[in-house]
């Protein structure tokens, strides 16, 4: 079948708008028609060129809500009609990691999916003759795609499609950095740097825990009243204040953040969450995704005066179990995801999306089909 697709054919240039071929679901697999999906800072990263994994040419886009049309052989949790959201970080509930319950990163699928290829190691994506490589298993920027079962996450029917788009990644992964992986205790002090797309997330399940104190850290001005808005008690902008930033924190927090959100792929703010958190037990959460080669440093003695670094994916959520749920709290408005999104543009103005997140001017731009 033909699918219009938002092609990256090379770093650093913009997404080539074409009509390529897709083939049908085989076994195991799920064709999906996708009704809208997000722009996130993860598609900007590879499609720069700094993704060690990034492919070309691939369809990229991870974040997207759409309607099953088909599914193939031997698969029995979906159906024609279902109502599903992508899932980068897949859920097999049989590997040995989905077994431990120690961890929401599933390795069914995953050296397969780092190759832009599907479980059988080809691609349904072609154009003419030449191949064209899946996205993070998802490829959400394409108005058709083909998705393993075990990456879809069955939803409400009732769901706007144009905002439950947003759960298949920002939103997830900022509540989930909270509740999931650093597992915030009501009354702590908190910092989280950037309040992007998924910063302000992260604000906004650290006001549903109930922190007592939600100290926000970014160089754009324009964030503040959104972020206080979610939750944020405290703005700090690093280019007002005198000196290093870190004592600063350290004062402002009283001894230091319990816990802090790294939101932006920076390894020097990276350090800085880190030395920011409280001597003793102070948690320090890496979300950013950092460019191809960079490490991260800090001096040993941080870690052996008890501050713990942690990463965590998809914010520690398990897709096919959590994804659903976290769509009830939106509709039954326990989170807010409308304010967020900032512009809904049709297809044919991707690029548009991609050059508002890089001006800063959106927080989530959406992309309709």
């Amino acid at each position: 079948m033909k699918t219009r697709a938002a092609v990256a054919r090379e770093a650093g240039k913009p997404l080539s708008l074409e009509t390529i071929d897709l083939d049908g679901p085989r076994e195991g697999e799920v064709l999906v028609e996708i009704k809208a999906t997000g722009i996130c800072h993860t598609d900007e990263f590879t499609l720069s060129g700094g993704d060690p994994e990034g492919l070309f040419p691939s369809v990229l886009g991870h974040e997207g809500a759409g309607v099953v049309v088909d599914v193939g052989r031997n698969v029995t949790s979906l159906k024609k009609g279902d109502h599903v959201i992508p899932l980068y970080t897949p859920e097999c509930r049989q590997c040995e990691y989905c077994l431990s319950r120690k961890t929401n990163l599933c390795v069914a699928i995953r050296a397969t999916q780092g190759r832009g290829v599907m479980p059988d190691g080809t691609s349904r994506f072609s154009a003419g003759k030449d191949t064209v490589y899946h996205y993070m298993g998802t490829s959400t920027f394409s108005n058709f795609t083909v998705l393993p079962e075990i990456a879809l996450a069955k939803i409400r029917e009732d769901a706007p499609f144009d905002k439950v788009c947003y759960i298949g990644c920002g939103v997830t992964t900022g509540l989930g950095a909270v509740m999931n992986t650093a597992k915030v205790e009501a009354g702590s002090r908190c910092v989280v740097f950037g309040l992007g797309g998924i910063g302000l997330n992260v604000i906004q399940g650290l006001r549903m825990v109930g922190a007592e104190m939600i100290v926000g850290v970014d160089i754009n001005p324009r964030r503040k009243a959104m972020a206080e808005k979610f939750g944020m008690t405290h703005f700090v902008n690093p280019k007002e204040v005198q000196g290093d930033l870190v004592p600063y924190l350290v004062d402002l927090t009283k001894g230091g953040a319990d816990y802090s959100f790294e939101c932006i792929g920076n390894t020097q703010i990276m350090r800085q969450a880190l030395e920011c958190a409280h001597r003793g037990w102070g948690k320090s959460i890496i979300i950013g995704v950092a460019g191809s080669g960079q490490e991260i440093s800090t001096r040993p003695f941080q870690l052996v005066t008890g501050r713990t670094w942690m990463g965590t994916a998809f914010g520690g959520a398990r897709g096919r179990t959590d994804v659903p749920r976290i769509v009830d709290w939106y509709m039954d408005k326990k989170i807010d995801i409308d304010s967020l999104i900032t512009h809904v543009l049709p297809f044919e103005q991707i690029n548009e999306g991609f050059d508002l997140m890089r001006r800063g001017e959106s927080i989530r731009s959406v992309v309709v089909f």
